[in-house]
């Protein structure tokens, strides 16, 4: 299940995201949304559980979470339909 993230503090790295959801479950993927230009994060990005309840689970646990000086929201990504 693809799980987006919200509100990241602009410092928060992949890896520190990763291993949050690592202390609930597998992680798949863990992508950081980057600025081209600037090569900052953007605030956001995608994470991606292999087990549907670890991923629910994780959702219930870490949504409205401080990391960092944000707090963060977790919801399932929705589908890009095209």
């Amino acid at each position: 299940m693809k799980l987006l993230i919200r509100n990241l503090d602009r410092l928060t790295t992949e890896e520190e995201i990763k291993d949050l959801f690592q202390e609930i479950g597998a992680v798949q993927s863990c992508d950081l949304v980057m600025d081209k230009e600037s090569g900052k994060s953007k605030g956001f990005g995608f994470i991606e559980m292999p087990k549907v309840s670890e991923a629910k689970a994780a959702i219930k646990k870490l949504n409205n979470t401080a990391v960092g000086s944000n707090r963060i929201r977790v919801k399932k990504a929705e589908d890009r339909s095209e």
